[in-house]
């Protein structure tokens, strides 16, 4: 069996002005700022509100996996936002349904499927049925973001089906600054257990490190979990970053590197001047790293550059679900 290297945290976004079913709500001043910040950084030339930014926006990540030293990306859909009831609320600045993300990754075979449900949707069974029959790899939530409380018994039979299907559940854990929180109480890894409990295999985004100074930094949480839990895994997605590079270093001592995956959590900027300033690289390091223009790259040199070896970008593949 072929061994891939995969960046395995990457978000598909769209703005739907061209027939795709996303739409893309930059609201307020600091997610207007973001967003533009993002795309100048990862090089993108259409603007957020351009029509065929769905399409250059694909195109342009195509370029960057297929330039880089990985294999794969693992892309992400997003769900909109429900509550217990199952009743849809107008929260949220994007939305990618997972009909667009099967047909993007059709039509790029670099591109490998994470669908997105929220368990409180009404035909969420039957969503999932139809992401398992067209070949979905993964699951991916913010539940933070998108109001899933995983604890509740309503959403026990959806998990069962995940972990009867073998399909992993990328989870969100610890703050977010880029999108809209509704829930703070989310952001805890111990939300994990009851999927963990029914047999989830479960990939902690983040490793449930702190996204600013004033949030909980929950590492210590995931540790005793992955003891008590050997399905639990978590990617060092985002870590690359001001605030969350701080947990870098408890990921290289934390003595279960096996239970990390490489994740970049593209189109978020990747700098590597935070680990240069907390040691963790070399000053010839920090400068070869800022040469690479390719954000999916250059995360990637990074991840080598700490110290991650090359089973860190391959072990994603013996978590996803095969297909």
């Amino acid at each position: 069996m072929t061994t891939y290297r995969y960046d395995g945290h990457v978000h598909l976004v769209g703005n739907g002005l061209s027939g795709s079913g996303c739409w893309l709500r930059l609201d307020g001043l600091w997610h207007r700022a973001l967003g533009e910040v993002m795309r100048r950084t990862i090089g993108l030339e259409a603007k957020a509100t351009a029509r065929d930014f769905d399409e250059s926006f694909v195109g342009h990540l195509a370029g960057l996996v297929a330039a880089s030293s990985l294999d794969k990306a693992l892309l992400l859909a997003q769900d909109e936002v429900y509550d217990e009831t199952g009743q849809k609320l107008e929260f949220g600045s994007f939305y990618v349904p997972n009909a667009y993300l099967f047909k993007v990754c059709d039509r790029h075979p670099e591109f490998v499927p994470a669908v997105s449900i929220h368990p409180g949707r009404k035909d969420a069974l039957d969503e999932l049925e139809r992401c398992l029959a067209g070949g979905a790899r993964a699951l991916k939530l913010l539940p933070n973001c998108q109001n899933v409380n995983c604890a509740l018994p309503q959403y026990d039979e959806f998990w069962r089906r995940m972990a009867a299907s073998g399909l992993p559940f990328l989870c969100h854990t610890g703050g977010e600054m880029t999108v809209p929180v509704i829930n703070r109480a989310y952001q805890d890894p111990r939300i994990l257990r009851r999927p963990l409990e029914l047999g989830v295999k479960v990939i902690a985004a983040h490793s449930s490190g702190n996204s600013h100074f004033f949030d909980p930094n929950y590492f210590g949480e995931l540790v005793r979990m992955m003891d008590e839990f050997p399905g639990l895994y978590a990617d060092t997605s985002a870590l690359n970053s001001p605030i969350r590079s701080g947990v870098l270093k408890q990921v290289k001592e934390s003595g279960r590197l096996g239970r990390f995956l490489h994740g970049s959590d593209f189109p978020v900027p990747v700098g590597a001047l935070w680990v240069r300033l907390r040691g963790l690289i070399s000053t010839a390091q920090w400068r070869e790293a800022g040469r690479i223009a390719n954000l999916i790259e250059r995360d990637a040199y990074l991840k080598r550059a700490i110290g991650f070896d090359d089973t860190h970008f391959t072990r994603l593949g013996e978590v996803l679900r095969p297909v």
